[in-house]
């Protein structure tokens, strides 16, 4: 039977209490990524959150890792809680511009970050979805529009045209909503499965042709760490998903189920970091669901803590 791939990875890689734990002593900073990526086979680039990131950065992100490594990049806050996504073409093609593109081949998904302030709104949503490029050629050809500041500033080089997949994590309770996820499968963009330790709302509708996941902590956000019971639910709602199905006790905003497929890929993030967690918790994870990694040994127990 077919199964979608499954990267299982962290949320960022430069964190000062990873040094000496997950890190090993002494190991220089410009290294810790391409330990890291040895590690494990996908990480989100977080910094492209904060401000545009330079294409340099790219370029050396895509040289310190693996050849079949994969990251996922986080959209801009400056579109997605400053503009709140009005007005935003210039900077969605500055953002595509600014280096994205030369990632290459581990380039994975996209994701948009939404704040808890933000409530669904349908109309809105829709426009910019429909901005958003869903290959490197239309990435590209968006690119093009940037804006002066980034004149001397950009990657745009042809290249083979390779899919673009965009994931919308959200946090107002308003969407949960049939509408919402109806609006993500025209576009075919797939909902972040967040768990925030019950702080913002948690949703498993399918659609699109991936699933996404952010595991940001079960019961203490950033910072707890999941125990057995946690992961081994986890690997059982994967691998209902790389399948092309979906679980019997799905959390869901729509009452309408999304066609079955073959397969589906999986993304699967730990964003608990405070003490440590991620790495080891994404490793017991993969174990689970036969995922190679660089990490067979348990994690050590001031990172097994809660």
């Amino acid at each position: 039977m077919a199964t979608g791939t499954v990267r299982i990875g962290i949320s960022g890689w430069r964190y000062a209490p990873w040094r000496g734990v997950f890190y090993p002593p002494k190991l220089p900073q410009r290294q810790e990524l391409a330990f890291a990526s040895r590690m494990l086979p996908s990480i989100e680039i977080n910094g492209s959150f904060y401000s545009l990131q330079r294409p340099s950065s790219y370029e050396a992100w895509h040289d310190d890792t693996p050849d079949d490594f994969v990251f996922s990049v986080k959209g801009p806050k400056y579109i997605t809680h400053l503009r709140r996504l009005k007005e935003v073409r210039t900077p969605l093609a500055n953002f595509f511009a600014s280096g994205v593109l030369a990632l290459r081949d581990k380039l994975g998904p996209v994701l948009w970050q939404f704040p808890p302030q933000l409530a669904f709104d349908a109309e809105r949503f829709d426009r910019f979805f429909a901005m958003l490029p869903h290959d490197t050629d239309a990435a590209r050809a968006l690119a093009r529009e940037h804006d002066a500041r980034l004149d001397d500033r950009t990657w745009l080089k042809a290249g083979p045209t390779r899919p673009v997949r965009h994931a919308v994590e959200i946090r107002h309770p308003s969407f949960v909503d049939p509408a919402f996820i109806a609006l993500l499968r025209r576009h075919r963009i797939a909902p972040v499965v967040a768990d925030t330790a019950q702080r913002w709302p948690l949703i498993e509708d399918l659609s699109a042709d991936f699933v996404y996941l952010r595991l940001h902590g079960d019961k203490e956000l950033y910072a707890s760490g999941y125990g057995d019971a946690a992961l081994d639910r986890w690997a059982q709602r994967i691998e209902a998903w790389r399948h092309g199905g979906q679980v019997a006790d799905a959390r869901l905003a729509s009452p309408h189920a999304a066609p079955r497929r073959a397969k589906r890929d999986v993304f699967c993030y730990f964003d608990n970091d405070v003490k440590v967690h991620a790495p080891y918790d994404a490793a017991h994870l993969a174990a689970r669901l036969g995922v190679t990694t660089g990490l067979s040994s348990p994690a050590p127990a001031t990172a097994a803590a809660s």
